[in-house]
């Protein structure tokens, strides 16, 4: 077992990337959806699933603190986002959230981009996150998905933290709930399976909606109580560290 690859974004539904290693500690990924976006007259969080054109958008943090915006057409911006003193409570899925309103030329950016006024807003950890701090596949359970729909699937479409390649068959991963799996240094403690939405039929790099993944899965793979169909699984950090990509998982957790 070893790690194919390893990804999150600072941004909240921007475009999930790929990175060469990813540091967890005892709440996920460092860094993951640092930021998100809010609609400040109605309270809410954005979510890519109603506004899938934000997987076009390239967002990276620096160790200084800046966050830099792409978008496809070549417009970007690149500042420290300051704190405006203003905290909004939104709804996340149910959930209030608090968010702390951020003053810098991002909103106004991806406002135009969104067609809409929004606001950029610093997250707590794991505020805008829908379930654990970790998420995993594995490359059997890609395949297997890849070989019902006839195509390759982009594993960005899952967004996940880590896609693990083992020899096992696909959608093993579920067979390790309540287990502990060793990555590098890193311990993780594995949990339950992932339902989905239709954010995995949207193109992670063009934003578009047009495959059929959702009703794929959910024609053969276990549903949960609001019949969504369930692929990956969550996972908790017990032991943080660095893993980098194909950074060994040694045995069965």
């Amino acid at each position: 077992m070893r790690v194919l690859r390893a990804g999150f974004s600072p941004l909240k539904g921007t475009r999930h990337l790929a990175v060469r290693s990813i540091a967890l500690d005892m709440q996920g990924a460092v860094g993951d959806r640092t930021y998100c976006l809010v609609d400040v007259a109605g309270a809410t969080v954005l979510r890519t699933v109603q506004h899938p054109v934000l997987t076009t958008v390239v967002a990276a943090a620096t160790d200084s603190g800046a966050l830099s915006i792409s978008l496809p057409d070549g417009r970007a911006v690149s500042a420290t986002p300051t704190a405006t003193g203003e905290t909004i409570t939104c709804d996340y899925w149910g959930r209030p959230t608090p968010v702390d309103v951020l003053d810098g030329p991002h909103g106004a950016l991806l406002s135009d981009l969104l067609g809409k006024p929004v606001a950029l807003a610093r997250a707590p950890r794991r505020g805008v996150i829908y379930g654990a701090g970790v998420a995993i596949l594995t490359r059997a359970s890609l395949e297997e998905l890849g070989a019902r729909v006839g195509t390759a699937v982009d594993p960005a479409r899952f967004r996940s933290t880590l896609v693990i390649d083992t020899d096992e068959a696909p959608f093993a991963e579920e067979s390790w709930t309540g287990r502990d799996l060793t990555v590098g240094p890193v311990t993780l403690r594995i949990g339950g399976a992932i339902p989905r939405c239709a954010v995995i039929d949207i193109d992670p790099l063009t934003g578009e909606r047009g495959t059929r993944l959702l009703r794929t899965l959910a024609g053969y793979r276990p549903l949960n109580d609001a019949g969504e169909p369930c692929f990956g699984v969550y996972a908790e950090v017990r032991t943080p560290g660095v893993i980098a990509v194909s950074d060994p998982a040694p045995g069965q957790p």
